[in-house]
């Protein structure tokens, strides 16, 4: 069995143009990186109505035992304005023992690192081991989310099939590796507010229902509640306005319709159920008729500490020296599905160049993380249950 080179796997991954929802390769690349370590894969494409097909990859090395499942995706966002690129965005180049290239941090290096560990772990031992490893990677981490992670887990559970653990390889430290494990993460709902009125000539406002200083109190009433003080491991929730819309091109009309969207990251104190009832309640205290869609992009959830995040702590702390703070922060990701399964945490590269041009990963820090990974694997499976 030849040892994986993480960096070189990482830059065939990133030659891979996989921006959502398409696969450029890099499901079939992780694929040829794991079948000659005893993995066996299952390709898993999944559609839906209005969707795109979304390739994924579940694979797993062992039958028995307790299964430490690794997840990830392959998926990007796009590079945006490549001139702003100093190198091609898809070439995979290293410069000063810097691997440059839109993924490199979120996260194709990661899941390069893995399987890299993996196949450390696996010879150290002789070949010899009786329980599990899997490796879950989706391509629609940073698309809509509706044909990834989420399907694959059901398919699992259809089949029976029990994930005991599941490290998450997300981009987890802000500037240096070891600094943070995300052991949770709050929940996002967006609302969309509309309030209806009459249209009229501005010079006759008693023949008009003006919408707009009903918005205005609305989006007031809206954004000066505090929603909670947070807690141990959340900070504060969070209402930010991200558009107020009305599309009135003449100055002398009132219009008859006002919009206005919001986001809401919040924390365990609340559900995305008893937030909407508690926002409901201050948009009627206020008065007036309105519309309020809402979308959920994922509950809150904590993985409380415990041996679990113990031990991926201790094995961050043997190689680079650091404790990672245990965190909340941040947007969201396919753990808020894992969860629902099994306890998870995220631990990955660092964040500070993700989704931006010249996205880039250290190889010194490509190699730290094989060696916490293969450290956290080798840990797991000399403990008892």
């Amino acid at each position: 069995m030849n040892p994986i080179d993480p960096a070189a796997l990482a830059r065939a991954l990133i030659r891979c143009r996989s921006i959502t929802p398409e696969d450029g390769g890099a499901i079939a690349t992780v694929q040829a990186a794991l079948e000659p370590l005893g993995f066996t894969c299952q390709r898993l494409p999944f559609s839906s109505v209005g969707k795109p097909e979304v390739q994924n990859l579940y694979a797993r090395l062992g039958t028995s035992g307790r299964n430490f499942c690794f997840a990830g995706h392959t998926d990007v966002v796009p590079a945006g304005d490549v001139t702003a690129w100093s190198v091609d965005p898809f070439g995979g180049e290293v410069r000063d023992r810097v691997l440059y290239g839109r993924g490199a941090a979120d996260m194709k290096s990661a899941i390069a690192c893995f399987a890299a560990a993996v196949g450390r772990f696996l010879a150290g031992r002789g070949g010899r081991f009786a329980e599990s490893i899997s490796v879950l990677v989706t391509g629609d981490e940073e698309g809509s989310a509706v044909n990834g992670t989420r399907k694959v887990l059901a398919w699992l559970s259809d089949r029976g099939e029990r994930l005991d653990v599941c490290l998450v390889g997300e981009p987890t430290n802000p500037s240096r590796l070891g600094e943070a494990i995300k052991i949770g993460r709050r929940g996002s709902l967006s609302g969309v507010l509309t309030v209806t009125g009459v249209a009229g000539h501005a010079a006759y406002p008693h023949l008009a229902d003006n919408p707009l200083p009903r918005l205005v109190r609305m989006l007031s009433a809206l954004t000066s509640e505090r929603l909670d003080e947070g807690t141990e491991h959340f900070q504060p929730s969070d209402l930010q306005l991200t558009t107020i819309d009305v599309g009135n091109p003449a100055p002398n009309v009132i219009p008859a319709r006002a919009r206005a969207a919001f986001n809401v990251r919040f924390n365990d104190r609340h559900t995305a159920a008893s937030l909407e009832q508690r926002l409901r309640r201050t948009l009627d205290a206020v008065g007036g008729e309105y519309l309020l869609d809402i979308e959920v992009m994922g509950e809150a959830f904590l993985t409380p500490p415990g041996p679990f995040t113990d031990l991926l702590s201790a094995a961050i702390r043997r190689v680079t020296g650091l404790t990672p703070e245990l965190s909340t922060t941040g947007g969201t990701s396919d753990a808020r599905f894992i969860k629902d399964h099994c306890p998870v945490a995220e631990f990955g590269l660092i964040a500070r160049t993700i989704h931006k041009p010249d996205e880039c990963v250290a190889l010194a820090d490509m190699t730290a993380l094989t060696d916490i990974y293969e450290a956290v694997l080798a840990e797991y499976f000399t403990t008892a249950r």
